[in-house]
């Protein structure tokens, strides 16, 4: 049984008359008169009682298409969810971000891809750099945004590609005697309480400051508490340039000299993932991020 079958049944039942019914379908009365034969036999009961009259449906008629009704349209919707899923309309995206990325430009993508694909179920969770590049080897993100490229068995699998690039900057309070300067050299900065995140503590800024002076900084876990922390006058806040995003009454910001530019912002996900819901996500941020598409166009081709 096909469905051209149940769609011939329902406008024999709708027309009365096979002639009539035969011109609606595009076809020949023949082969309507043959097929409707067919479809009774498949089922094993009369479905029509052809009378002088016209066609009427029999009780089994009525029934069988109560349910063909029913089947054409869900077929109907197979279809439509099919395309949609296709398209990317539909499905689940696992993103994980540091911090920092909410400031930019993760704002605006999220934002946007929400708009476009309200039905893609989003889970997003905030992890360091090096946990949520795990979790995207493990397979338990689509997409991570960290600092720096992924490390690890498996990390030659993966496309990264970077969204954003930052210096170190200082944050301080309204009363700190940096806070009327535009820019601090690192060597005061030492002398300076410090507050850093754990993963530029244990990265990055250790080409900045002697293992010393990290040792007995405040570890905070994102920027929010490092400007935070810097408001109360827990010591002076080091972070990313995009940090200076953070408006705050009690936050003053200073530019680092000598200039370090901080590990770029990297998105990354698996290069063998063919969903549709990751591609319709990385049109978002090729439409959201200057100068990343040609180069993430670049890299799926080198993985191709």
């Amino acid at each position: 049984m096909e469905a051209r079958h149940l769609r011939y049944a329902l406008a024999l039942a709708e027309h009365q008359h096979f002639g009539r019914a035969a011109a609606s379908l595009g076809i020949a009365q023949p082969p309507l008169s043959t097929q409707i034969a067919a479809l009774e036999r498949e089922v094993g009961e009369r479905l029509f009682d052809r009378t002088a009259r016209g066609v009427f449906p029999t009780a089994a008629g009525d029934a069988f298409l109560a349910r063909a009704r029913g089947a054409l349209a869900e077929m109907s919707l197979a279809l439509v969810d099919a395309g949609r899923a296709a398209r990317g309309e539909t499905g689940r995206l696992r993103l994980g971000f540091i911090g920092s990325a909410l400031l930019d430009p993760l704002p605006g993508v999220i934002g946007r891809f929400r708009r476009t694909h309200p039905e893609v179920r989003m889970t997003l969770q905030e992890l360091d750099s090096s946990a949520g590049s795990a979790a995207l080897l493990a397979g338990e993100l689509d997409v991570a945004v960290g600092r720096g490229s992924p490390r690890g068995t498996g990390a030659e699998q993966l496309v990264t590609v970077p969204i954003g690039a930052d210096h170190l900057v200082a944050a301080v309070s309204v009363g700190h005697p940096f806070a009327g300067q535009r820019s601090v050299d690192v060597e005061r900065l030492a002398r300076e309480p410090l507050v850093v995140s754990a993963d530029a503590a244990g990265s990055y800024l250790r080409s900045v400051f002697e293992p010393a002076v990290l040792d007995g900084a405040t570890l905070a876990r994102d920027i929010h508490t490092i400007a935070g922390l810097a408001a109360c006058c827990a010591g002076v806040g080091l972070g990313p340039e995009r940090m200076r995003l953070i408006t705050r009454k009690d936050l003053r910001f200073c530019a680092v000299e000598p200039r370090f530019r901080l590990p770029d912002l990297q998105m990354s996900f698996r290069a063998a993932d063919s969903s549709p819901t990751l591609a319709a996500f990385l049109s978002v941020v090729r439409q959201n991020c200057a100068d990343v598409g040609g180069r993430l166009d670049e890299l799926l081709a080198r993985h191709c």
